[in-house]
């Protein structure tokens, strides 16, 4: 009979969750290493970073409910100029709109540190919207909470940097003193009745058993001294996170998720995923910290964020409406009207293949996609973009898109009724393809433009007499 050590007088308790009989894990202390553990063998600086294995396998468990937070006007505006007071409030409307009357957008967080930002908060908070809920951002230090405090906000977020690359190199601290000084911070937030939003920056890169669990661990301490809530945001601040069975942490996203709530103690509904696109993973990584425990996910609008960028709100939206089979009161055509408003108000150009939003996000050149989608567009359409989005399927002229384009192109902008579309093998469309294919033959290599299209459209139904209203 072995006894095997952190487990002798654990004991015996029924999960209810799965009606198993478990023993509880041996709780976590604080590893207060000498030296930085950088992670060296997963970071080599001048190689590409690795991506281990060690097969252990992370059950999924997603919590029955699932919500977005949003960053535009924090993460979103470091990488971009600052917006105006009233485009932050014309978009913090536009969020709630979009979020719809169930809070699926349940919080968007500011700067305080100017003038302009904390008239936005004011300005945000009259409005008087139960979601998304006005929240701040600040760092761990004292000075910064006095502005959290003087506005009277009722959650603010803390930047508590969680890897060794941050508590060692940055701050020139030890793991110890870095976790006492942000537990007194988190305590003189507590003190005075706000909640706290802990950012675990760099928690891809951190020692998730020697720092980051022990620290949650205290986190929930102070939560149920104080009986308010401390909510832990997982940050992948570098855009390391890869959502690969059996991968290895602080890489693997479920094997954090499952760290931060099964050995931290962090109950679902306070915990919040906040991921960076580095390497092309932040929906993904985004959608599986939902499906392994997160109630949150954090975003900015269009991914726009530090170097690579956010997780794209409207991304999220249709995640969750995928992963749950509808969209919970979300009013998604709102999502092309925030389009319109940045390219046409805030001049910020949205590249034109950009997922739901971009301009050419569900229009086809090729030719023989265009002839299904004459038959029936939900051969090559995602799905109903017109009533989701406002956004009917189209078809861009080129030299590619034949006859069937070209009809496809007339009936969509002009909305034809089924009884006036015009088909492949009319006059209209074989004059108008002759015209087409005359262009190219000379030289051309650009999309034709629809002042273009209209003006030959224009040219060739008073030739034949034909009016399309």
């Amino acid at each position: 009979m072995y006894e095997f050590e952190g487990f002798q007088n654990s004991p015996v308790q029924m999960n209810q969750k799965n009606n198993l009989l478990e023993i509880e894990e041996h709780m976590y202390i604080l590893d207060d290493v000498e030296k930085p553990n950088v992670f060296r063998n997963m970071f080599p600086y001048s190689e590409i970073p690795k991506i281990p294995f060690n097969n252990r396998i992370v059950p999924t468990n997603m919590p029955k409910d699932i919500w977005i937070t949003d960053t535009t006007f924090r993460d979103g505006q470091q990488s971009r100029a600052p917006y105006s007071t009233e485009q932050i409030v014309k978009i913090y409307d536009y969020l709630n709109r979009l979020g719809g009357p169930n809070g699926m957008i349940r919080a968007s967080e500011f700067f305080l540190y100017s003038k302009k930002d904390r008239d936005a908060v004011y300005k945000c908070m009259e409005r008087g919207y139960k979601f998304p809920e006005v929240t701040s951002w600040i760092r761990a230090s004292k000075d910064d909470f006095k502005l959290v405090k003087e506005i009277g906000m009722k959650e603010t977020g803390i930047l508590v940097s969680c890897s060794d690359y941050h508590i060692f190199l940055k701050l020139k601290m030890t793991r110890k003193q870095a976790m006492e000084h942000y537990l007194s911070v988190v305590r003189q937030c507590l003190d005075e009745g706000i909640s706290v939003r802990c950012h675990l920056e760099d928690i891809t890169r951190a020692d998730i058993y020697g720092f980051v669990v022990p620290f949650c661990v205290e986190l929930m301490k102070l939560r149920n001294e104080y009986n308010i809530p401390v909510k832990i945001r997982a940050c992948d601040t570098m855009g390391y996170g890869v959502n690969f069975s059996g991968a290895v942490i602080p890489r693997s996203v479920q094997g954090i998720i499952y760290a931060l709530h099964t050995n931290g103690g962090v109950p679902h509904e306070l915990l919040e995923w906040h991921g960076h696109n580095d390497f092309y993973k932040a929906v993904v990584n985004s959608t599986t910290a939902w499906l392994y425990g997160c109630s949150a996910v954090n975003t900015s609008l269009f991914g726009i964020g530090e170097r690579t960028g956010n997780t794209p709100l409207e991304a999220m939206v249709f995640e969750y409406a995928q992963l749950k089979g509808d969209l919970n009161g979300m009013d998604t055509t709102v999502i092309t009207e925030l389009a319109q408003y940045y390219e046409k108000e805030i001049g910020y150009k949205i590249p034109p293949r950009t997922p739901f939003v971009g301009k050419n996000f569900n229009v086809t050149r090729a030719g023989i996609h265009a002839d299904g989608l004459l038959k029936n567009e939900e051969i090559y359409n995602i799905f109903d973009t017109e009533k989701f989005l406002n956004r009917p399927v189209l078809c861009a002229v080129s030299s590619t898109s034949g006859l069937a384009g070209i009809a496809h192109w007339i009936n969509t902008y002009f909305k034809l009724a089924e009884e006036k579309k015009v088909d492949k093998n009319s006059q209209l469309v074989r004059d108008i393809k002759e015209w087409v294919d005359a262009e190219y033959e000379s030289g051309r290599v650009t999309v034709l433009t629809d002042e273009e299209l209209l003006a030959v459209i224009d040219k060739y139904c008073k030739k034949l007499g034909i009016e399309l209203v």
